[in-house]
């Protein structure tokens, strides 16, 4: 068995439930299972640590509460394209939790670029005092 890469989930850590799909399909919809739960236990996945801390730490709707992931796939309507489907998006999720933002370094702006922000708010301001009334009273 080979561990599952960053964004490589397992075959065997994959489990499918087929389920009726819902919505248009004609008779096709009432007689076929043929869309797809995907589960997804994280804790028990063969990920890295970190890797499992940041996806139970994204806050994802399609993350239950005792860390499982479900995916439920139902545009296609052969069970195969659905089961594709779903690991595609769950290898896209755990890609997501897999990236590390890199840290942000603090830096401070330019003088050159305070001075042209300064003079262009000075700019703007005398644009917007042309927009004022006139010195002239229309009551007189």
């Amino acid at each position: 068995m080979m561990p599952a890469l960053h964004g490589q989930p397992r075959e065997d850590e994959v489990e499918f439930s087929a389920i009726r799909a819902r919505g248009a399909g004609g008779q096709n919809v009432n007689k076929v299972s043929n869309a797809v739960h995907l589960r997804y236990d994280i804790a028990a996945s063969s990920l890295p640590d970190a890797v499992k801390a940041r996806l139970l730490a994204l806050g994802d709707a399609r993350i239950s509460g005792d860390g499982v992931v479900v995916i439920k796939a139902q545009d296609h309507r052969s069970l195969e394209r659905n089961k594709a489907d779903a690991i595609e998006r769950l290898r896209e999720l755990i890609e997501a939790a897999a990236r590390v933002a890199k840290p942000r370094r603090a830096t401070r702006p330019t003088r050159i670029s305070q001075r042209r922000r300064v003079e262009g708010k000075l700019q703007r301001g005398q644009l917007k005092a042309l927009r004022g009334k006139t010195g002239g009273h229309a009551g007189d």
